[in-house]
């Protein structure tokens, strides 16, 4: 960090009060931003807590200072505040970096207000959106052309990195600052972006698996910011997307947003780990309520077909239900564990079957910007559940950690006015 400096940007000392912006190209030496501390670490109402006199970042020869406009919530941010499963400013600070506080925030829209040495793709002025796929451009496996989300420098911005989006100015690699769809405000801008490639990663990336026409995929958390991308991308593909959902109110709106029928899983008894072999009642059980779940898909597809895809991401409580209802040869893909990460699979459904059970995890370059190529073209709703001011965010973390999810996505105003 000593060695980084900034370009193409004047300084001044005057602080500008949130939801104001200084003049395009003059950066402000300190900045509000809400920040996690080590010794907060727990409940992300405690946890985050907004504070004036952050130092705004120096950038390196690739990176671009963002004037943050919008921000949006997700769930790795619940995670940070938490400290768990890991501690992100002490794991920082072992790797060197000198900072004892992490800003969070993973989708972004703003507007550049200072540039690298080497930065071509953006000049200031821009108005932008930020994907959260971060690496080290010289790391040895991009360099050998394999996708940048493996390689060991790979990071998701704004969990695994610091000044996120939680903040007035936010610290980005060029490669991740992307043109804004125009006909989107600065909150609906600010909503997919993370939820939206990763969705797209899981449906578009997994070569020998990748959505279909015709096929059907199961997405769970489908009234949810993750899960109505999905939808949109399941549709977009020619496939037939099902929901699953906790109410019918929820239900409506996975609807609304083109799934063709709708799961409450509310109606199932059988979540979390499954029985044991030996336990022959319990495994019946377990077995009937699982076969229901599945001929629920048929009843909503019009025939006997299973999902090609299973869109994961509870984790636990319904992985081993996604292993059991996924076609042959078809593919679970995860990308998160709200549930719990202590998954179990009865194998036998696994391997005989020779499903395929994939992790997945951010995006890399191609993938976001196709997937910010459909937003630009129209063809993607932003899906934006709710619009909060900047000192609400400690409060919707805090909801989102007690899975008190509202439809679509959460935008938190930065620097822009209520509309």
């Amino acid at each position: 960090m000593s060695e980084m400096k900034r370009e193409s940007v004047s300084t001044t000392d005057r602080a500008v009060p949130l939801g104001e912006l200084p003049p395009i190209g003059e950066v402000p030496k300190t900045m509000t931003a809400l920040v996690v501390r080590q010794d907060r670490f727990g409940d992300p109402e405690k946890a985050f807590q907004v504070e004036t006199d952050i130092e705004v970042p120096p950038l390196g020869p690739s990176e671009v200072l963002v004037a943050v406009m919008a921000a949006g919530v997700n769930y790795n941010n619940v995670w940070a505040a938490r400290g768990y499963p890991v501690d992100v400013i002490g794991l920082r600070q072992r790797a060197g970096e000198p900072y004892d506080f992490h800003i969070g925030g993973s989708d972004a829209s703003g507007i550049v207000y200072a540039v690298g040495s080497e930065v071509s793709n953006v000049a200031v002025g821009d108005e932008v959106i930020v994907h959260p796929g971060y690496w080290d451009e010289n790391d040895p496996w991009i360099l050998r052309g394999k996708d940048q989300m493996v390689a060991p420098s790979a990071r998701i911005w704004g969990y695994d990195t610091n000044f996120g989006s939680f903040a007035q100015f936010a610290r980005a690699q060029a490669h991740q600052v992307l043109p804004k769809a125009g006909h989107l405000s600065w909150a609906e801008a600010a909503a997919p972006t993370l939820v939206g490639t990763t969705a797209y990663r899981m449906l578009h990336g997994f070569e020998g698996n990748t959505v279909q026409e015709g096929d059907v995929v199961l997405v769970w958390g489908g009234s949810g910011g993750l899960g109505t991308q999905a939808i949109q991308l399941v549709n977009l593909a020619g496939a037939k997307p099902v929901a699953v959902v906790s109410d019918d109110e929820r239900g409506e709106y996975a609807l609304a947003k083109g799934a063709i029928g709708y799961i409450k899983r509310g109606d199932y008894s059988h979540w979390g780990i499954p029985p044991l072999v030996d336990d022959k009642a319990g495994q019946k059980e377990w077995l009937g309520q699982a076969r229901a779940f599945g001929k629920k898909i048929w009843e909503i597809v019009g025939e006997r077909k299973d999902p090609a895809i299973v869109f994961e991401h509870p984790g636990a409580a319904t992985v081993p239900t996604s292993i059991m209802v996924c076609e042959p040869g078809g593919m679970v893909v995860i990308c998160a564990g709200t549930t719990g990460f202590d998954a179990m699979v009865d194998l036998r459904y696994h391997w005989t079957r020779q499903k395929r059970f994939q992790g997945s995890h951010g995006t890399n370059d191609a993938q976001a910007v196709a997937y910010n190529d459909l937003v630009i073209a129209g063809k993607i709703d932003p899906c934006l559940g709710r619009v909060v001011e900047f000192t609400d965010l400690p409060r919707v973390h805090a909801e989102m950690g007690r899975g008190e999810q509202v439809f679509g996505n959460s935008v938190a105003l930065v620097g822009a006015k209520p509309e």
